[in-house]
């Protein structure tokens, strides 16, 4: 699978410019500027020209007291930012009364959506809470090397049947890692896609990091042109979040280019 040969018929016309409207949703998953303070992060976040983000708890601890976590948020909220949800957040805590912290925390940083890595045994407790806080849970599959979610096909059995605030968010990299095909599973998830964390992958191999292996969206092989289109033609409302996981020191420059080439293929789609 290679973005380049699916990229090839949007070459001509992809230039890189502004989101427009109709187009899919960029975001920044801000786990991509871990190594960076709250009010960095925000300005390097309005530097890429992206509104979406989804917030790491690097820049919002729960260890914080309310007042400087609902501060930390308005932080977001002045800067212009639209905050879509919070994650990924672990979630193994076996029951409800364990589980509950995390979603007193959503509550005060007003997230609307937790980006979660949970288990099979807790989802029960997890979809209660869910409904009492009226918050969307989007599981993260993380891969081969993830005992409880590895695909989209693993969240998707896991929570068929329950409520719909009970989603997924389907990692590009580790969904072709794991041998899945994201176009084939965008259609499969439908209205559970909550959210897409983008990255792409010069292989799909196992490795001792997957991190290792991630290069700027476009120099690899994940089909970002085919995925786009896809959500583009079932009418996905979600958001496509950059998780750059390399380069944590300077990930500015692979973001940029990983957003040039994405807002390139969303200029082709148009033309």
């Amino acid at each position: 699978m290679s973005s380049a040969a699916f990229a090839a018929p949007f070459a001509a016309n992809a230039a890189e410019g502004e989101s427009m409207p109709g187009d899919l949703k960029l975001g920044v998953a801000t786990y991509s500027f871990r190594e960076f303070q709250r009010d960095l992060c925000i300005k390097n976040v309005k530097a890429l020209g992206i509104q979406y983000v989804d917030v790491k708890e690097f820049h919002l601890p729960q260890t914080d007291p309310p007042a400087q976590l609902e501060a930390g948020r308005k932080a977001f909220d002045k800067a212009g930012l639209t905050v879509i949800g919070g994650g990924n957040v672990s979630l193994t805590e076996p029951d409800e009364a364990g589980l509950r912290k995390h979603f007193e925390y959503a509550k005060i940083v007003g997230f609307p959506m937790m980006i979660c890595a949970p288990r099979h045994e807790n989802l029960a407790a997890i979809e209660k809470l869910a409904k009492e806080f009226h918050i969307k849970m989007a599981i993260h599959n993380h891969g081969p090397e993830d005992k409880n979610f590895p695909t989209p096909q693993s969240v998707l059995d896991a929570i068929k049947g329950m409520d719909p605030l009970m989603g997924l968010c389907m990692d590009l990299g580790h969904t072709c890692r794991a041998g899945a095909d994201p176009v084939e599973w965008i259609d499969k998830a439908g209205a559970r896609l909550f959210e897409i964390h983008t990255k792409d992958l010069k292989d799909f191999g196992h490795h001792e990091s997957a991190s290792t292996m991630q290069v700027p969206v476009g120099d690899g092989i994940i089909p970002i042109p085919a995925i786009f289109k896809h959500l583009k033609k079932i009418g996905y409302q979600g958001v496509c979040s950059l998780e750059y996981e390399i380069d944590a020191d300077n990930p500015m420059p692979g973001m940029q280019k990983s957003f040039s080439y994405m807002k390139g293929v969303l200029a082709g789609m148009r033309a």
